[in-house]
């Protein structure tokens, strides 16, 4: 399939694909309620740090490996890894993640779409007290029927992009998608900062407040900030490796991994400019938590202003950031049934659908006809919370660990055939001197072990 391969139109297209790859639900839902429950400023500060230290070199790997090979992760170690080794195996994990995400993600997406419908049709008014608004979210999870329909709008909707093909469905459906994210994200950003109160929210996210961060515990700031950081970037599962297979050689993969990472930091960073200004302007818990996108959020737009306006601005914008990680990873898949077991593209997506709505399944029913079932039950986590514990808590670092190890190790790819790769084209080169390949091969394996055993 190598040779056959689709590439994007444009550079844009490529750039607009894998950012949105990364920017998901993790960003505009996980970062703002880690960061109000972690000090606001001070939160932000380490993400930022970790970012550099380790998303970037981390996606550069993957992309490298990626264009290396033209291949998806399977035949792509196996195109790269000395005779006889057997790098490759992880291949089948990493398929594994990328379908073991999609069996959650997609009922989420699912929600966001469902309180997009919600607001669309007025099923939030200004009249509503904030346990009504609060019960709106448990009606919808307890409802079966409203559950397995939005799940399936998302999965049918993701698989229909990359049945169009990589130009005409997944490149050109997630350019209008986040163009259309990136317009609303300053638009509602805007809005919020010109709430009466909006500057001590403001306040609170970017200014770092030491005594607080003292209050809380360094070590769980740090620790929290590591793992966004990490885990925001999508790394670990080939999720970016397989649109390194659709790059071409005129631009440095460094350079591409920096302006990805700086889309997806710009998100992250407008969706706390959108969310503080208006909790501190409505005088609301910043560190909500979990609940403050479905629950809290609600209760700030049914009181402001042509609040149902905002509202359904708010979750399409939501949406574009939950559908274009899906489609995403639906073309990892695809791409990598295509490439394991040479079938068509019609072939792979009919049957990548069929087999995530089947999958879906559990996540959809857990908090109605399946309540109170659990998978892993000495941690007492129904399907969502054990899907997401085995991808972001094991696959993901153990990925990237595997990913570093291969670049950099001389039973593997070898650090010299990576930087090879890295950094033809034009643009931002990966540094060759000893201390960065000492700082890749040895010290990012001891952060990424950190993450691992702190996960667990």
């Amino acid at each position: 399939m190598a040779e056959n391969r689709e590439s994007f139109k444009s550079r844009l297209g490529f750039l607009m694909v894998s950012a949105g790859c990364a920017i998901g639900v993790g960003n505009i839902w996980k970062f703002p309620w880690l960061c109000g429950q972690n000090g606001g400023g001070i939160f932000v500060l380490f993400y930022l740090v970790f970012l550099v230290i380790m998303g970037i070199p981390i996606m550069s790997m993957e992309f490298a490996v990626g264009r290396a090979s033209k291949r998806s992760s399977v035949e792509g170690f196996k195109a790269l890894e000395p005779q006889g080794s057997g790098w490759h195996v992880y291949g089948y994990f990493s398929l594994a993640g990328n379908i073991l995400l999609m069996m959650f993600y997609t009922s989420v997406a699912g929600w966001l779409i469902n309180y997009c419908f919600k607001f669309l049709t007025g099923s939030f008014s200004s009249t509503m007290s904030q346990g009504e608004v609060a019960s709106v979210f448990t009606g919808m999870l307890g409802s079966t029927s409203q559950s397995l329909i939005f799940m399936a709008i998302a999965v049918i909707a993701g698989a229909l992009v990359c049945y169009l093909g990589v130009r005409k469905g997944v490149e050109k459906i997630t350019k209008v998608m986040m163009t259309g994210l990136l317009v609303l994200i300053v638009v509602l950003a805007f809005h919020s900062l010109t709430l009466k109160g909006a500057l001590d929210g403001v306040k609170f996210y970017l200014v770092p407040d030491f005594k607080k961060a003292a209050e809380i515990g360094y070590n769980n700031i740090i620790v929290s900030a590591m793992n966004q950081a990490f885990f925001t970037l999508s790394l670990g599962i080939g999720a970016m490796e397989i649109f390194g297979t659709y790059m071409d050689d005129k631009k440095t993969i460094g350079g591409e991994a920096v302006r990805i990472t700086v889309l997806d930091t710009l998100v992250a960073l407008l969706a706390g400019l959108i969310i503080f200004p208006a909790c501190f302007s409505f005088g609301i818990n910043p560190g909500a938590g979990p609940e403050l996108i479905f629950i809290t959020l609600p209760n700030v737009f049914v009181n402001m202003s042509l609040g149902r306006v905002w509202g359904i601005l708010f979750f399409l914008f939501m949406v574009f950031a939950a559908m274009s990680t899906v489609i995403a990873v639906f073309e990892n898949i695809i791409a990598s049934f295509m490439d394991l077991l040479h079938w068509s593209r019609k072939k792979s997506t009919i049957v990548t659908c069929i087999g995530i709505l089947i999958l879906s399944l559990p996540v959809a029913l857990e908090y109605n006809v399946l309540e109170g079932f659990q998978i892993l039950r000495g941690r007492g986590r129904g399907p969502l919370d054990s899907w997401d514990f085995l991808v972001s808590n094991l696959l993901l670092p153990i990925g990237s660990l595997i990913f570093l190890m291969f670049c950099c190790s001389k039973a593997g790819w070898g650090y010299d055939n990576f930087i090879e790769e890295c950094n033809k084209g034009d643009g931002l080169k990966f540094p060759k001197g000893k201390v960065i390949r000492f700082y890749c091969k040895f010290v990012i394996p001891v952060l990424i072990l950190f993450i691992l055993v702190m996960g667990l």
